[in-house]
């Protein structure tokens, strides 16, 4: 019997190329498009089953993206695929995210930085460097506050766990409104601005869509608690810059705890702000390296191969995949 094939379009280096193979164990035949001599690409894109890739409008040609058409699953290994254009890519395949790759490492960052906030962790080292020791300035604590999480996917449900084992009620909403994981209350997208008027601390944890950019704007701020914290582990483009510059500017006791940033050296070359969140004394700021754990590449490897089988050797429906609608470029 012909096994299925899983061509792998990016560069894998020998770590990665262990643990697909060890994951594709004897029921996928693992073929590297870079190890190809050029005449043999074409046949080996149009005979695959399934490809693994980083950036197919890198790693492949223009002439070879329709030889996709055949596959069953065009798995991604990042959980955000926004800086991938997809317009060009086969309407009849099925494009799947690793959604929840980095479920795990990125909740406990958001934690974190949910706490920092809380605890004006930032604000009270900048007195005592200045010698100020300011013993009686009260913070707040997480148990007893909402937690409101839009976008209640991997990430949003890893971050929901944490944030309940901290005694906080969660508050969610996700496209379908339903859900298995434990919440307190749940709606649609329609709901966000319920879910913003009662929340405490809001975790942005949503893919970046032609829907979600700019869903953070002027008016969605002023409907949040004065002294809300907002933490971005998505996308910058998620919440208008320069709106929420000046609503962090007028409302000292609004937190923002950015992880992710407009203009970032991997999507777009360089790092750059319109505007200095860094001068903002109510900014707890990290590199977008929410995600970068040691060891935590074979996860997320792992869990882009178990997508693949799930598809190819169970033939069972894929997960995370990208609707037709979200495909960016």
């Amino acid at each position: 019997m012909t096994r299925p094939i899983l061509l792998v379009t990016y560069d894998a280096g020998e770590p990665s190329r262990e643990i697909i193979e060890a994951a594709a164990g004897p029921d996928l035949r693992v073929v590297y498009l870079g190890d190809l001599p050029a005449d043999e690409r074409a046949e080996a894109i149009a005979s695959a089953d399934a490809i693994l890739a980083m950036n197919t409008a890198k790693e492949l040609q223009p002439a070879e993206v329709d030889l996709l058409a055949r596959a069953k699953i065009l798995q991604f290994i990042a959980s955000g695929v926004d800086f991938v254009p997809m317009a060009g890519l086969p309407e009849s395949l099925t494009i799947a995210s690793n959604g929840g790759a980095y479920a795990e490492p990125m909740a406990e960052h958001g934690l974190m930085m949910t706490l920092a906030a809380l605890k004006r962790l930032t604000v009270e080292q900048d007195k005592m460097k200045a010698g100020t020791f300011d013993q009686f300035e009260p913070n707040r604590m997480l148990a007893g506050a909402v937690c409101g999480i839009v976008g209640f996917g991997g990430i949003g449900q890893a971050t929901a766990r944490l944030m309940r084992a901290f005694g906080a009620k969660v508050h969610a909403i996700n496209r379908s409104g339903r859900t298995d994981e434990p919440v307190d209350w749940i709606g649609t997208d329609a709901d966000l601005g319920e879910l913003l008027e009662a929340a405490d601390v809001v975790i942005l944890s949503l893919p970046l869509t032609p829907a979600s950019e700019k869903l953070i704007g002027r008016a969605e701020l002023a409907r949040m608690k004065p002294d809300a914290v907002l933490v971005n582990l998505a996308r910058g483009e998620i919440i208008d810059e320069t709106a929420l510059f000046e609503h962090l500017k007028a409302n000292p006791a609004f937190w923002a705890c950015i992880d992710a940033w407009w203009i970032e050296p991997i999507r777009h070359g360089r790092f750059e702000m319109a505007h200095d969140f860094l001068s903002l004394p109510n900014v707890i700021a990290s590199p977008h390296n929410s995600a970068s754990v040691h060891g935590w590449r074979k996860v997320s490897l792992g869990r882009a191969m178990d997508n693949i089988r799930r598809v190819v050797v169970d033939g069972e429906q894929a997960r995370f995949v990208v609707p037709k609608a979200d495909r960016m470029g």
